[in-house]
């Protein structure tokens, strides 16, 4: 079974998911045989690549109250945050482009699958949101994409020039074509689509009826009519 994820690095609800879902798998009785494919998706494709402005001052201007109301917004989801286990700290992290880390991530995927893939787009949220480090900054990209594990050659080579922008750029169409119109989107098999960052007991819900309609179960015809078969205690002859 594969879940897709359309989600940015800078989009708080995006790590709450995350943590919801993987709550949701810990309990899951067939987890390893789920892949997770991390899709890109810009919340704010018109941020600058030179961070200037605080998320908490951006906030406040963009749906009013200043700075301060900014920081409460920040609070507000922090505390939600906190229930899933996160230590959220990202008042002064800075409103910067991602696509330079959305790149490394289909990088990751190309280079060590789902495994390194997963690993990276944790390392990126956690820069984000508890060490309040710019996600557009290629030396803090280098430095965390080499705590994931990935060969430091090619982060080097893929940051000095635009590969994996166009894949970038297909994930955002599929999720336009699938009518996401905002992230966390999960979609399941290509089949269900969950929208947000929703309960764990949701996540649960859709990954056993997702399982149960991928592993149909046989109907047995004839088993009581007589019909000989050999089993594990040998053969009727």
């Amino acid at each position: 079974m594969q879940i897709e994820i359309w989600s940015d690095v800078v989009c708080p609800w995006c790590y709450i998911g995350k943590r919801r879902l993987e709550t949701a798998l810990a309990d899951f009785p067939h987890a390893d045989e789920v892949e997770v494919v991390w899709r890109s998706f810009q919340l704010d494709p018109a941020a600058p690549r030179e961070a200037t402005e605080s998320i908490a001052a951006h906030l406040g201007h963009k749906y009013g109250g200043g700075e301060a109301a900014g920081r409460e917004m920040v609070d507000r989801v922090s505390e939600v945050a906190a229930g899933e286990g996160l230590a959220f700290g990202y008042h002064d992290a800075r409103r910067a482009n991602t696509v330079d880390a959305h790149r490394l991530l289909h990088l990751a995927l190309a280079e060590g699958g789902p495994s390194l893939q997963g690993r990276l787009k944790e390392r990126l949220l956690a820069a984000y949101f508890v060490d309040s480090e710019n996600p557009a900054d290629h030396e803090t990209l280098t430095r965390v994409a080499g705590e994931a594990g990935l060969p430091a050659d090619r982060v080097a080579a893929v940051l000095a020039s635009e590969e994996y922008a166009d894949e970038v750029a297909t994930d955002a169409a599929q999720a336009t074509a699938y009518g996401a119109t905002g992230v966390p989107f999960f979609v399941v098999d290509r089949r269900y689509g969950v929208s947000g960052a929703q309960p764990t007991e949701v996540f649960a819900q859709v990954l056993e009826r997702a399982w149960s309609e991928s592993q149909p179960l046989v109907q047995v015809v004839g088993q009581d009519a007589g019909g000989e078969a050999c089993g594990p205690d040998g053969c009727p002859v």
